[in-house]
């Protein structure tokens, strides 16, 4: 078994509980629209998508937004909207806390880069045991679950796939991790977590 230098963490649905339907809200509200519509305008066609990717830079990806919401959103305003759908799981934070003492930790989640740009607004806990080592998958315009998205994540990191544990709440994902050479563990439950931590001599 190899000896685990570094935890990669996806962030959403992992460390944190995240509602897509309470964010649709939140930015129907707004626009005085539905959340039905908003859905269909952001996630449907794709332009989600894209920003995770990289495809938009920040300033692109507003403007996007409020064109195809109808509504002139501001930044403030979609953090807010992205801070709502937002619930840390405070289980797993404190596995991490833990963990920290054996190895180090980083945050990889397919996102803008708004998220990581912004992240002590939006998930003020992470940043304190994560420090700078939270990125989007927008900064290395590729996305989880593709080889490109691991190996320029740690690229940045400076750590080798054999000596890296990666954790996601997505199938996919852990599937594409094994496939870029990182061991990686289907996150379920904090339970099911804290087995595998100590499985590795993590914990």
């Amino acid at each position: 078994m190899p000896r685990i230098s570094l935890l990669l963490f996806d962030m959403d649905d992992v460390l944190c509980a995240y509602s897509r339907p309470t964010r649709c809200a939140y930015l129907a509200k707004l626009a005085g629209s539905t959340p039905e519509a908003v859905y269909a305008a952001i996630w449907e066609t794709g332009f989600e998508a894209q920003a995770d990717a990289g495809i938009l830079d920040a300033g692109d990806y507003l403007r996007g937004y409020g064109e195809r919401l109808g509504y002139p959103l501001t930044l403030s305003e979609w953090l807010d909207a992205r801070k709502a759908s937002t619930t840390p799981k405070h289980e797993v934070l404190d596995l991490v806390r833990r963990v920290r003492e054996r190895a180090r930790v980083a945050v990889l989640t397919n996102n803008t880069t708004l998220v990581a740009d912004h992240i002590e607004r939006l998930f003020p806990e992470l940043r304190p045991l994560f420090g700078d080592a939270i990125y989007a998958s927008a900064a290395f315009r590729a996305v989880k679950p593709s080889l490109e998205c691991f190996d320029r994540c740690l690229g940045a990191l400076g750590v080798a796939p054999r000596d890296v544990l990666f954790v996601d709440d997505l199938a996919g994902n852990v599937a594409g991790a094994r496939r870029a050479g990182l061991s990686a563990h289907h996150y379920i439950s904090p339970q099911g977590l804290a087995d595998v931590l100590r499985h590795h001599e993590l914990l």
